[in-house]
């Protein structure tokens, strides 16, 4: 992730360490707040077979907006639906293990992290959702599916 650039939501090209001097920023605008830091991805097939995924990382401020982050990855041969969810999972805990370090080097560790994955009980990914969850809590993060999984669902989506 270091090496990688985030588009944030105005227009910015960011780098990990300058995310998170934003997100400090935005947590020190109002301190008093409640914030959680979240990450989701989601992916689209195209018509040629590769897959095309967008993780967004997101610092909400609980009950007043929030700002968010995201990167394009892509071109992948994924033949399944499984594995693109799977895929889409690793790409989320890759991103969180590195978020978090960087994180707790600005102070900012004690903001509630969460992971968001694109499954739900209504729909083709209803059979994913425990080892898919399983993946994330195994990571020792907190994770969030459909309806709650905003970061993945409509953040994330929104840039595929």
């Amino acid at each position: 992730m270091q090496n990688t650039l985030f588009n944030s939501s105005f227009g910015l090209k960011l780098s990990p360490v300058q995310i998170v001097q934003t997100i400090s920023e935005f947590i020190n605008a109002d301190p008093n707040r409640e914030y959680k830091i979240i990450v989701g991805t989601d992916s689209e097939r195209k018509q040629d077979g590769k897959a095309d995924f967008v993780t967004a990382i997101v610092v909400h401020r609980v009950g007043n907006g929030g700002r968010y982050f995201w990167r394009h990855t892509g071109g992948e041969n994924i033949h399944s639906l499984r594995d693109r969810m799977w895929q889409e999972v690793l790409l989320s805990l890759d991103v969180s293990k590195d978020l978090v370090q960087l994180l707790k080097a600005a102070g900012l560790e004690k903001c509630d992290f969460e992971i968001h994955v694109d499954v739900g009980e209504n729909g083709e990914t209803r059979s994913m959702i425990q080892e898919l969850v399983g993946a994330v809590r195994a990571h020792n993060f907190e994770a969030r599916t459909k309806p709650e999984s905003f970061a993945a669902s409509k953040v994330a989506d929104r840039h595929v």
